[in-house]
């Protein structure tokens, strides 16, 4: 995760002791958002009790500095990449310059890779430069040369996904995304205005899997673009359900909504008639959108429908509220909405055309 100060070293978190204590004790730190209810998830990064009644204690103790010794090793990070030293880095070809105001459309810029062969992506991560304006970036290839095909993003040529408080992603051993032969990486780029011009130059690092995995990483999703949510409601609910048609290896969900977001749920309505809740996030927080990776994968049966039900503050009482005196509905910005409730699987790898190497 990404944050605007360092709390690696105790010179620089010793002057963050009282902020620290204020959000540990709350429970908003670290960031989580799934009721414990429901689901078990190997990336929870919550704190036990007892951890933090230690760093109450520290602080009430006047945040002392410990013994060197005592310390953890530091962790380390290459050349400023969450995933390691890439094997490869595909930069764009010119600056973008971002607007000091205004509302910025979707951006589509193409990264040639020179790639001849097909390649199999173990981990990649998403860089962008001009971190403050961009709310999202998603990578999807098409072949060189072809038309810009600007509805692939969420296709199955999607190689990875990033919002700015994301590290790139290590996809477990055996697991990988297709990067296909002659194609180029297709940048869709959302851009938002803050009050400051700048510049982007967003970069993707790929580190390539040493052999062909057994499986491939992909997605699936509930979207449901057809809601008005109206002028001041505090807790508009929008509802959608896709049925699976085949079986399905689940790995993660990760839900998706824009500022007014205010809670979302996923159901599982299996085929014998049972339901059960898979992940219910009661606090959604634009700033923190999570993915819950399922401590197992967990293979839904065909016929499975998944429902996604969501509320959205469009009240004064939201703080991050744009305009709670317009009726709001689907749009790509940020002061429009969204509601994707999206999901991680595995499938069996697919044949390929060209050599791995």
């Amino acid at each position: 995760m990404f944050a605007p100060m360092s709390l690696v070293k105790y010179e620089e978190a010793r002057p963050w002791a009282r902020s620290i204590r204020q959000r540990v004790s709350t429970k908003t730190m670290p960031p989580w958002g799934a009721d414990p209810a429901h689901g078990v998830f190997k990336n929870d990064p919550r704190l036990s009790d007892q951890e933090i009644a230690t760093i109450l204690a520290w602080v009430d103790a006047g945040a002392p500095k410990g013994d060197d010794k005592d310390m953890p090793k530091a962790p380390s990070f290459v050349e400023g990449w969450t995933i390691g030293k890439p094997d490869v880095v595909f930069t764009m070809t010119e600056d973008f310059k971002i607007p000091p105001t205004g509302v910025v459309d979707y951006q589509y810029l193409r990264l040639p890779t020179g790639i001849t062969e097909d390649k199999w992506i173990q981990a990649i991560e998403i860089k962008p430069q001009a971190r403050a304006q961009v709310h999202h970036v998603l990578a999807y290839t098409q072949p060189t040369g072809s038309p810009l095909n600007e509805g692939g993003a969420l296709g199955p040529g999607n190689i990875g996904g990033v919002t700015p408080n994301k590290p790139g992603v290590v996809f477990e051993p055996g697991v990988g995304r297709l990067l296909t032969a002659n194609s180029d990486i297709v940048l869709q780029m959302h851009y938002t205005t803050n009050g400051q011009a700048t510049t982007d130059r967003t970069q993707v690092g790929i580190v390539f899997a040493k052999d062909v995995p057994k499986m491939q990483q992909r997605g699936g999703s509930v979207i449901q673009p057809r809601f008005v949510i109206p002028a001041g409601a505090p807790a508009h609910e929008v509802r959608g359900s896709r049925v699976l048609a085949v079986d399905t290896l689940i790995t993660s969900f990760t839900p998706h909504m824009h500022v007014r977001g205010k809670d979302m749920t996923y159901i599982a309505k299996f085929p014998d008639g049972t339901t059960e809740t898979l992940l219910s996030v009661p606090k959604y927080d634009f700033n923190w959108q999570l993915s819950y990776e399922l401590a197992k994968p967990r293979l839904f049966p065909k016929g499975t429908e998944i429902e996604v039900i969501a509320h959205f503050d469009n009240s004064p009482a939201n703080k991050f509220n744009p305009d709670p005196t317009k009726d709001v509905r689907w749009g790509d910005q940020t002061f429009e909405e969204m509601m994707i409730g999206f999901w991680g699987t595995v499938v069996d790898r697919p044949a390929t055309t060209s050599s791995q190497k």
